[in-house]
């Protein structure tokens, strides 16, 4: 009678080969976004702290076709169009983890997003909890609950700490998932009275935009100008309107046929990634960051009930709740965690996702539109809170880099150099023919050379 097949599952195990290597290509461009936004958001600072009459005015400066209800501020061009790009991207990930990535097999699915739902709960009720004791407004409770994966990975740049590939992916999947819900969160509760025309036109747009996908009808100049209406009727709609952006990511192919090296949603995402990253949300930081910062500014953050939700939420709620989450989905899906790894790498990088930024800023305008103060108050939570949780993830990981370094050297080496890491060949027949090659012409050379070392010299007899 054949053994029953193992139930047990390794987490954070060794990704896949392609899986890999879209990993290496996508974290590339956000860390380098990444860092591009860490900048935006000092120079905000820098800007609103120094001249703050001229960054109000380019920030309230108002451009666009008001015939069509466009008449929009920079600051409002950037948090509700620049965005759009944002979640564009974010839903062409969506879709492929779903597809072809992490989220598509559901046993394989359940303990990221498990722990991405207690990573946004627990923010949530930490808020809660907090403004209930102190007489606080409920009104920002989601603020807290995103994560940003794009300063997270800024943070990682800056610190020089080399995360091995499945702590990575696990802090990419978190953060897919921290959007869906994030999304969510802004459709459902930050939708304004609704204009059902409007809201018709966008849906017939999307429908019109999937019908051309199926027809694999080709052209930027026919995809761009209807995204373009797609976003203006949701805007007007009172929905907001990066979710037109996530709807047209979703409907992208994620999946490869046969003669296809790529998909045409990851060729897209190729296209598209680098002007998110290094453009739309770097200028949605530069004209939402800048908030003033003193004393008096910082000590009110830690002592009213809603920027000190903020601040808790994002430092303690996070870490608690993706780690909570964590260990009890491995319990209850019996995921071994990978050896090589411990529980503690786990919380740093739990610790590290309770980095909100963009999202977090964009919710907090939403949450207090109309309270221009208390938004400010918001954002300069949302900024302190992610730095102290940037602090103590550094040093977390920091405790733990050689050991992280020692992981990634093994996952990159390549002795056989053929652009494959060894440890993806170890059951390949023919790599181990090429090694032995390898060594045998090392073994030959060295033979060489211990001849040469006892060469006799002048002519002399070598001594026996």
């Amino acid at each position: 009678m054949a053994a029953p097949a193992p139930t047990d599952r390794k987490f954070l195990g060794r990704l896949s080969l392609p899986e890999r290597q879209y990993l290496t290509d996508a974290l590339r461009t956000e860390t380098v976004g990444g860092v591009l936004l860490l900048v935006a958001a000092v120079a905000a600072l820098v800007w609103a702290n120094t001249l703050s009459g001229s960054y109000e005015a380019v920030s309230d400066f108002h451009i666009g076709p008001a015939a069509l209800g466009l008449d929009l501020s920079i600051q409002h061009w950037a948090a509700d169009g620049l965005l759009a790009v944002f979640f564009f991207v974010a839903g062409i990930e969506l879709k492929r983890e779903l597809v072809a990535g992490e989220l598509r097999d559901p046993r394989a699915a359940a303990l990221p997003v498990i722990a991405a739902l207690c990573g946004m709960a627990a923010p949530a009720l930490v808020y809660a909890l907090v403004n209930t004791v102190g007489n606080g407004s409920m009104d920002g409770w989601a603020v807290p609950t995103a994560t940003d994966i794009a300063f997270a990975l800024a943070v990682l740049a800056v610190i020089g700490t080399s995360l091995p590939s499945a702590l990575r992916a696990f802090l990419l999947t978190l953060a897919v998932v921290d959007d869906l819900f994030a999304i969510l969160i802004i459709a459902v509760f930050f939708t304004s009275d609704l204009n059902f025309a409007a809201l018709g036109g966008a849906f017939a747009g999307l429908l019109l935009f999937w019908l051309l996908l199926r027809k694999e009808v080709r052209g930027w100049y026919v995809y761009v100008p209807l995204a373009l209406v797609i976003w203006g009727l949701m805007y007007n709609s009172g929905v907001h309107a990066t979710i037109a952006g996530v709807a047209m990511g979703l409907m992208l192919r994620c999946t490869t046929r046969e003669g296809e090296k790529h998909s045409p949603g990851e060729h897209i995402e190729h296209l598209v990634r680098p002007l998110s990253a290094g453009l739309a949300v770097p200028l949605f930081a530069l004209f939402s960051a800048g908030v003033s910062i003193s004393g008096g500014a910082i000590r009110d953050v830690f002592t009213q009930p809603v920027t000190l939700g903020v601040v808790l939420g994002l430092v303690v709620g996070k870490a608690v709740g993706i780690f909570g989450g964590t260990w009890l989905a491995a319990r209850f899906t019996r995921a071994e965690l990978n050896p090589d790894l411990t529980w503690p790498d786990v919380f740093a990088v739990a610790t590290l996702a309770g980095i909100g930024f963009t999202v977090s800023l964009l919710i907090g305008e939403l949450a207090f539109a109309g309270d221009e103060a208390l938004t400010d108050e918001v954002k300069a939570a949302v900024l302190i809170g992610s730095l102290v949780a940037a602090v103590l993830a550094s040093v977390l990981l920091k405790l733990r880099v050689r050991r992280y370094q020692a992981l990634v050297s093994a996952e990159e080496r390549d002795d056989d150099q053929d652009g494959i890491p060894d440890i993806y060949e170890e059951h390949d027949p023919a790599y181990h023919l090429r090694m032995a090659e390898i060594y045998e012409k090392k073994a030959a050379e060295h033979r060489q050379r211990a001849q040469l070392a006892g060469a006799p010299r002048d002519g002399a007899d070598r001594p026996a």
